[in-house]
C-alpha cells in the first residue's frame, strides 16, 4: 500500500481518484476516472474517463432476488458480496486500460456498493426498534488490486446519526451545480428517482432532497415481463409510445402513499420491488387493462411522482430541472415532465455540460475524497441526521 501515511495523499495538489457505483436497476457498474483537487467549497472535479462495465445476466438475476429481501442467507450474501468486490477490482482495472493510466497511479477509490436492503423506518427486532442499510462489494478486494486506498459502505454512518442514509449525492450536487442567478432541480431517473432542490444562492442547509418514488424500477420490471425476458427495459421509451396511458390505473396509482409523505424521506426496491409490481398487474388485469398500457402508464406515472414532489415539497418552483440517469434517455418520460412542469426548463445532463451516465460514479469519488480530507459529507437537512457526519469506511 503505497499510502500508509494518509496524510501524504491528504496533501497532495492533484488526487486521481476512481468513482464506482451500481444503482437498484442492478444492470452493471459505473466506474469514472477523476482528477480532484481541494476539498469542500474549494474543490475542483475533472472527470477524465468513464466506463460502464454490464453484470452478467446470472449476476443481475441473482443481485436482484437478494434485494427483494426473502432470497439467500450469510452464506449467499458473503458470496455476493466478495464476489462484487472482484467485480467492482476488474472494474477499475479494465477503466485503467480504458484511459491508458497505470493502475499504480490511482490515489483513492470510492465504492458506492451494492444496495440489497435499504430500512430508514425504525422497525421492532427482538425487543428493540431499529433502522439500517446494507450495501455489500468487499472494498478490499479493491485496495488490495489497485494498491491504493478504497473508501465505501457511506449510508450507515449517516444512519447512525439518525439519518436515513439516503439520499448522498445532493452534497456533491450542491458542491457542482448550485448558482447564485436560478433555483436547480436535479432529477436522477435511476431504479429509484431521487431529486436535489438547490434555491438560488443557497447554503448547504437550505438544500431540499429526496426520493420522488420509482423511476426505471417498474417500467423495467414491466418491460422484460412484456417482451419475454429479451427487453431488460424499454429502449428509446418506444413500447411505452405504442402504449395508452390508463386514467383507471394511474389514479390507483397515484393514491401510493409514500407521494404524500413529506421528506425527509426515501425508498428502494424492498418497495417498489416485485411484489408492487405484481400487485400492480393483478389490479390492472381486474379492470382488462393490458400489460402494454400498464408499461405506457407506469411511464406517466414516474413523471407524475417527480411532479408531485417539486409541487408539494419544493421551497421553490425551480427553474431548470436538470434530468440524469437511465432515464434521461427516454422520451416519452422526458415530454411527461416537461408537460407536467411547464414553465421550468427540462433538460438532460448533457445539455447542461455534464454526463448522466457518470453523475453518481463521480459523486462517490468525490465523496470519498471529502472523506479523505476529514471533511463532514452528508446534508442532514436532506437525510434528517441529527449533525453533520464524515460518513465512509476505509480500507487500506
Amino acid at each position: 500500500m503505497k499510502y500508509s501515511d494518509l496524510s501524504v495523499l491528504r496533501k497532495k495538489e492533484k488526487r486521481l481518484v476512481i468513482g464506482l457505483m451500481s444503482g437498484t436497476s442492478g444492470d452493471g457498474i459505473d466506474a469514472v476516472l477523476t482528477e480532484i483537487s481541494g476539498y469542500g467549497m474549494a474543490i475542483n472535479v475533472k472527470q477524465l474517463d468513464f466506463l460502464f462495465v454490464p453484470f452478467e445476466r446470472g449476476v443481475r438475476e441473482r443481485i436482484l432476488r437478494i434485494a427483494e429481501g426473502a432470497f439467500g442467507g450469510s452464506t449467499e450474501i458473503c458470496r455476493m458480496s466478495n464476489l462484487l468486490g472482484s467485480l467492482y477490482a476488474e472494474a477499475c482495472l479494465a477503466l485503467c486500460r480504458h484511459s491508458n493510466t497505470d493502475p499504480g497511479q490511482i490515489d483513492l477509490v470510492g465504492n458506492h456498493g451494492q444496495t440489497v436492503w435499504h430500512m430508514p423506518v425504525d422497525e421492532e427486532y427482538l425487543g428493540h426498534r431499529i433502522t439500517g442499510t446494507l450495501q455489500i462489494g468487499e472494498d478490499a478486494r479493491i485496495a488490495e488490486a489497485l494498491g491504493c486506498p478504497v473508501i465505501g459502505d457511506f449510508r450507515v454512518r449517516d444512519m447512525a446519526a439518525g439519518g436515513l442514509g439516503a439520499p448522498l449525492v445532493p452534497y456533491t450536487e450542491y458542491l457542482l451545480y448550485r448558482r447564485t442567478d436560478r433555483t436547480v432541480a436535479l432529477q436522477n431517473i435511476g431504479g429509484i428517482g431521487n431529486i436535489t432542490i438547490l434555491p438560488k444562492n443557497c447554503t448547504l442547509d437550505q438544500v431540499t432532497a429526496f426520493d420522488t418514488g420509482p423511476g426505471n424500477m417498474v417500467m423495467d420490471a414491466l418491460a422484460l415481463q412484456l417482451t419475454g425476458g429479451t427487453q431488460s427495459y424499454d429502449e428509446g421509451g418506444r413500447l411505452a409510445a405504442s402504449g395508452n396511458i390508463s386514467k383507471t390505473l394511474l389514479q390507483h396509482m397515484l393514491e401510493e402513499p409514500y407521494l404524500k409523505k413529506r421528506p425527509p424521506k426515501t425508498t428502494g426496491r424492498e418497495y417498489f420491488g416485485q411484489r408492487y409490481v405484481s400487485e400492480l398487474t393483478a389490479f390492472a388485469a381486474t379492470q382488462g387493462i393490458s400489460l402494454l398500457d400498464c408499461l405506457a402508464t407506469a411511464t406517466r406515472f414516474t413523471a407524475e411522482c417527480i411532479a408531485a414532489g417539486i409541487t408539494d415539497f419544493s421551497p421553490q418552483a425551480p427553474d431548470i430541472l436538470i434530468v440524469g440517469g437511465g432515464g434521461s434517455r427516454n422520451p416519452v418520460l422526458l415530454q411527461h415532465l416537461r408537460d407536467l412542469l411547464r414553465p421550468c426548463q427540462v433538460m438532460t445532463n448533457e445539455d447542461a455540460g455534464f454526463d448522466s451516465d457518470s453523475k453518481e460514479a463521480v459523486a462517490f469519488a468525490i465523496l470519498a475524497n471529502e472523506a479523505l480530507g476529514g471533511m463532514t459529507n452528508n446534508v442532514p437537512s436532506v437525510t434528517g441526521a441529527a449533525h453533520p457526519v464524515v460518513m465512509g469506511k476505509l480500507s487500506l
